[in-house]
């Protein structure tokens, strides 16, 4: 649970899921005033939670960026329910799902999950090294996957004047060849 997460992991690990899931460049004032405070008394509501992550990060940069505690509370949200692992694992029987022809399209709202579709797709399209003029692949090194588009769509600016919410969303495409 998340509460088990705030209170007894180690500085170590909470610092390694602060940064790593939330991206938080204050993850180890974080880690240390998390320790710091549950050594006299235990973390029992987000509110308190909220406060302490908001008093450890510099006053300069809380004026910026929305909630202080909001990437804090987003790799917290992340570790207690696995969602990256969940993510991958699902990426990966979707692709064994499809059949030759079919496509995959995921819409990802963060970096994280962003770049685990990226990894993913690369991981299964082909490296062809035929030069370019053979008329068709011998060496073998084909995948499953070819990209539909090679960089992310991302919403215009009309979707954005209708939808703010989705500022973040990237969408990536890819089709079973075999």
């Amino acid at each position: 649970t998340a509460k088990e997460i705030v209170n007894e992991w180690t500085e170590a690990e909470l610092v390694k899921i602060l940064f790593a899931y939330g991206e938080e460049k204050f993850s180890r004032r974080i880690a240390k005033k998390l320790i710091e405070v549950r050594s006299k008394k235990t973390i029992e509501t987000t509110s308190e939670l909220a406060e302490l992550i908001k008093e450890a990060i510099p006053a300069a940069a809380r004026r910026t960026g929305g909630h202080p505690a909001k990437r804090s509370f987003q790799a917290i949200r992340i570790a207690v329910n696995d969602e990256l692992g969940a993510f991958e694992d699902a990426l990966q029987q979707a692709i064994r799902c499809l059949a030759p022809g079919g496509r995959i399209a995921v819409i990802t709202f963060h970096s994280l999950e962003d770049r685990i579709c990226k990894q993913t797709f690369a991981e299964h399209v082909g490296k062809c090294t035929c030069p370019p003029d053979f008329p068709m692949c011998v060496c073998g090194n084909h995948g499953v996957l070819k990209l539909v588009n090679r960089k992310p769509i991302t919403p215009s600016e009309e979707e954005l004047t209708d939808n703010p919410r989705s500022r973040s969303a990237k969408l990536r495409i890819a089709e079973k060849i075999v």
